[in-house]
């Protein structure tokens, strides 16, 4: 795959979660069922195509220590997320109704640490590598000074109001369809 597909790709999917997510809300109850299933297996595709994002910006930052490091802080904050959806996906097949879904979250997330790393603390490293190289790409004027904006505004707006996540994709995707047109590495410097 074109990992420049993977700039414009990752925030669809992220739109798709989340309108299907407030589409399965009508109802007055978030799963289990097809939407549910559908909306997180979409946003699980997200997060895949999002490592191939921050490998790219990593590489667009010239593959220095700190770049490395917000990738790799980001891919952790990935893998959590993968995690968390994983185990949404798993209980959504396990419950016959939404009452037994939150039964079983109750189970889960009663497991010592794993509250903390799979939905707490660990996902958020996503949304701090991320920011922080697109951040570290616009002190290297590679991306426009707005670009970190956009990503932030995206990051910060499931915090605030989750049906708000088709807003910050379309966010995510005017921030990230420039970077779709510039995989190449940063030039390296000369060495006297």
């Amino acid at each position: 795959m074109n990992p420049r597909i993977a700039f414009i790709a990752a925030p669809l999917l992220v739109l798709a979660y989340g309108v299907i997510r407030i589409l399965d809300g009508l109802d007055g109850a978030r799963g289990p069922g097809l939407a549910w299933t559908t909306g997180h297996l979409a946003f699980m595709a997200a997060l895949v195509l999002f490592a191939s994002t921050f490998v790219q910006m990593r590489r667009m930052a010239g593959r220095n220590t700190l770049s490395t490091v917000w990738t790799g802080l980001g891919i952790a904050g990935i893998l959590t997320l993968l995690a968390q959806f994983g185990i949404d996906v798993v209980l959504g097949f396990m419950a016959a109704d939404h009452a037994a879904l939150g039964a079983l979250f109750d189970q889960v997330q009663a497991v010592p640490g794993l509250s903390l790393v799979v939905y707490e603390g660990g996902p958020l490293l996503f949304f701090v590598g991320q920011i922080a190289l697109v951040t570290q790409l616009a002190a290297q004027r590679l991306v426009r000074v707005w670009t970190p904006i956009l990503v932030l505004l995206d990051c910060v707006v499931p915090f605030v109001e989750k049906d708000l996540m088709p807003l910050g994709a379309i966010l995510l995707l005017i921030s990230f369809a420039p970077l779709a047109g510039r995989t190449s590495p940063a030039p390296v410097p000369a060495h006297a």
